[in-house]
């Protein structure tokens, strides 16, 4: 299984998924973290000359992040983790959230900031997905 966390220093999980620069990709077998990567993660800052429009509360009756340009960034975001089952942020938009799971990939909004205790409170089955921090 593999897990993906969103981070700004390799060993906390992010606050905010859009702005985070990059994922830790933790590899488990047999309950325990036998490999660890580094990948790149598009976000805001390779995002910003794009149009964002769609992302105004007004423009999908959902809210932010649903309109066909966001949906197209956050497919950009999966791609780089679509070998991945779950994804673990600390905060994340609803349109993004959304995404993940269209995408086959298990979003979770914790509140633990360790890669590593929030990995092990996920394989334990007692990680909450804080899904009122959706913004």
């Amino acid at each position: 299984m593999k897990i993906a966390a969103v981070s700004e220093d390799g060993v906390t999980i992010s606050q905010h998924f859009g702005r985070a620069p990059f994922y830790v990709i933790v590899t488990v077998e047999d309950g325990k973290i036998v490999a660890r990567e580094r990948r790149d993660k598009m976000g805001h800052a390779q995002f910003a000359g794009e149009s964002h429009a769609e992302s105004t509360h007004g423009a999908d009756p959902r809210g932010h992040g649903f309109g066909a340009d966001a949906q197209s960034r956050h497919a950009r975001m999966a791609a780089a983790i679509a070998d991945c089952q779950v994804l673990l942020a600390r905060g994340m938009g609803a349109g993004a959230y959304q995404n993940m799971e269209d995408a086959g990939i298990r979003p979770v909004v914790t509140n633990i900031a360790s890669i590593d205790e929030a990995v092990q409170a996920y394989l334990a089955g007692a990680l909450e997905d804080h899904v009122e921090k959706l913004h």
